[in-house]
C-alpha cells in the first residue's frame, strides 16, 4: 500500500511524534486497563491521535523545499559553516541563539516552539530564546552562492510561511513596550495583542521567544490593585492569557510565570464576568499538563472557580465546569475540591437542571475521594441520581449516575433502602443492566447483586 505521507527529518516534528505516540500509549493503556475509564480520557486519546495523524501527513515545510535554482547547491560543495546544525542544508535566514552558536530561523524557531529551551549543539539552558538575524554569515552565504550561480530567497519571505516578519517582530515588541505606558496606551496595546495572538497562531509562540514578553504583558496588572485596574484593560490582558494558553509550547511557560497564576486568581474575584469568564477558560487550558494541575491547585484557585460555579452565571458556567474538571484528574485536587464545597455545589446545580452533563462527569470524578461520597450520601444525592438514571436518555449521564450509586452503595447501606424501593417500584437499575454502556450494566449488576445478597442474608436471619 502506498505511503501518503511521511514525517518530516526534522528532528523537533520527530521529537513532537514521539512525544505524542508516547501520551497516546499512556492513554490506550488505561482504557484497556482500567474499567472505570473516563469518557474524558476517550476525548484525550482522540486528540492525540488527531494531532498525530495532522503531524504525519503535513508537507515538507518551505524550510526543506528548494526551488529549481537552489537545488543546484546539492553538487556543490557546500562549506559545512554554511549549513544549519539542524537540517544539515544551506542556511536561508541565519539567526545566532543565546548560546551564539548559529541555525537556520525555521527550524530552531521549530525547536523551541516545542518547549525545549537549551541550544540543540551546546545542551546549554538558554538565558532567552530571542534570535537575532547573523548577518555575518547572511551576507557570506549570499556572497558564496552568488558564486556558484544560487539564488537565495529573501529571508523575510521564506520566514513568512513559518511565523512573523521581522516587521512584525519589531512590532510586537513595541506593542509590550506600549503597556508601559499611560492608561490610553496602555488599553490601545492591549486590545492590539488580544486581537493578534487570536488571529495569528504565530504570535501566540512570539511570547515564548523572551523571557521578558510575558511580565511585561501583566504589566498593566502587576502592582495595582484591582479596584484600580480598568475593566477593559484587565479584560484584553486576560484574554490574552487565555490565547498565549492555547499553544502548547505556551502551557508550561505561561503557568510558571510567578504572577500568571494569581493574576488568574484575582480576574475570578474581581473582573466583570467576560473576564470570569475567560480567566477560568485560561486555567482549563493550562490545566492540560499536569505540572500544571498541580501548580494550579496548590495555589488556590479551585475555590474561587467553586465559587464562581455557585455564582451559576450562564456565560462563565462551562469553562469553569471544564476547568474544575481537568484540575479534579489528579487525586490532590479532589480533596481540595471536596474541601471547598464543590460536592454541595454541584448537586444543588444539577438538582436545578444547570449544566448536568459537564456536573455529573466531575461528580463521578469526585466519587472516588471517601468524603465526597459521604457528602452525597449526607446530601440526598442517591433519589436525584436515580431520577435522572429513570427520566434520561443520555446514555453518558446514565452511566456517570449509576458509577456513583455504585459507590455510594458500597459505602453506605443505609442507602440501601431507597435504591431497592427504586427497583421494586421502577425497576431502573435493571432495565440499565440490560440496556446501558456496558460500563452501565457492570455497575448496575454490582448494585443488583448487593441488594439480592442482602435478601438473602435478611431471609437466612
Amino acid at each position: 500500500m502506498a505511503k501518503t505521507g511521511v514525517l518530516s527529518s526534522d528532528p523537533t516534528v520527530r521529537a513532537r511524534a514521539a512525544e505524542l505516540k508516547r501520551e497516546l500509549q499512556r492513554l490506550v493503556k488505561t482504557i484497556v486497563d482500567d474499567e472505570d475509564f473516563s469518557i474524558h480520557t476517550i476525548d484525550q486519546a482522540k486528540d492525540a491521535l488527531c494531532a498525530l495523524r495532522e503531524l504525519k501527513f503535513n508537507k515538507r515545510s518551505t524550510a526543506t523545499t528548494t526551488t529549481s535554482s537552489l537545488k543546484l547547491h546539492e553538487a556543490v560543495s557546500c562549506p559545512e559553516e554554511f549549513r544549519c546544525p539542524l537540517s544539515k542544508e544551506l542556511m536561508r535566514d541565519p539567526v545566532i541563539l543565546a548560546s551564539g552558536q548559529t541555525y537556520d530561523r525555521p527550524f530552531i524557531q521549530k525547536w523551541l516552539n516545542t518547549g525545549n529551551r537549551t541550544c540543540p549543539r551546546t545542551q546549554q539552558v538558554l538565558s532567552h530564546t530571542v534570535l537575532t538575524p547573523n548577518h555575518l554569515i547572511r551576507e557570506m552565504i549570499s556572497q558564496w552562492c552568488k558564486s556558484q550561480g544560487i539564488e537565495l530567497p529573501n529571508p523575510v519571505q521564506y520566514g513568512k510561511e513559518e511565523g512573523v516578519t521581522e516587521a512584525e517582530r519589531d512590532h510586537f515588541f513595541s506593542l509590550l513596550e506600549k503597556l508601559s505606558a499611560a492608561l490610553p496606551v496602555q488599553k490601545e496595546a492591549a486590545k492590539e495583542l488580544r486581537l493578534l495572538t487570536k488571529r495569528m497562531p504565530s504570535f501566540r509562540t512570539l511570547f515564548g521567544e523572551s523571557v521578558d514578553a510575558i511580565p511585561q504583558l501583566l504589566t498593566p496588572l502587576s502592582g495595582s490593585k484591582s479596584q484600580s485596574v480598568h475593566p477593559d484593560l484587565q479584560e484584553d490582558v486576560i484574554t490574552t492569557i487565555l490565547n498565549l494558553s492555547i499553544h502548547d509550547s505556551n502551557k508550561k511557560l505561561v503557568a510558571e510565570t510567578p504572577m500568571v497564576i494569581p493574576l488568574l486568581m484575582e480576574a475570578l474575584r474581581s473582573g466583570t464576568i467576560e473576564t470570569r469568564s475567560n480567566a477560568a477558560a485560561a486555567l482549563f487550558t493550562l490545566s492540560a499538563l499536569d505540572s500544571n494541575k498541580a501548580l494550579i491547585g496548590k495555589s488556590g484557585a479551585l475555590k474561587l472557580l467553586i465559587d464562581l460555579l455557585d455564582e451559576g452565571h450562564p456565560l462563565a458556567m462551562k469553562d469553569v465546569a471544564s476547568a474544575i474538571f481537568n484540575l479534579c484528574i489528579i487525586h490532590e485536587n479532589k480533596a481540595r475540591a471536596v474541601r471547598d464545597g464543590a460536592v454541595r455545589v454541584i448537586l444543588k446545580k444539577i438538582t436545578d437542571g444547570v449544566h448536568v452533563d459537564e456536573l455529573l462527569a466531575i461528580l463521578a470524578m469526585l466519587s472516588t475521594h471517601q468524603r465526597a461520597v459521604e457528602e452525597m450520601g449526607e446530601l440526598g444525592a442517591v433519589p436525584c441520581l436515580l431520577h435522572i438514571v429513570r427520566e434520561s436518555t443520555c446514555e453518558r449521564n446514565k452511566e456517570n449516575c449509576i458509577a456513583i450509586l455504585h459507590t455510594v452503595c458500597l459505602n453506605d447501606r443505609t442507602k440501601w433502602k431507597a435504591l431497592r424501593e427504586e427497583e421494586n417500584t421502577h425497576r431502573t437499575i435493571s432495565k440499565l443492566a440490560q440496556d446501558g454502556t456496558s460500563r452501565a450494566k457492570r455497575k448496575a449488576n454490582g448494585i443488583l447483586e448487593r441488594l439480592r445478597r442482602a435478601v438473602n442474608i435478611t431471609h437466612t436471619a
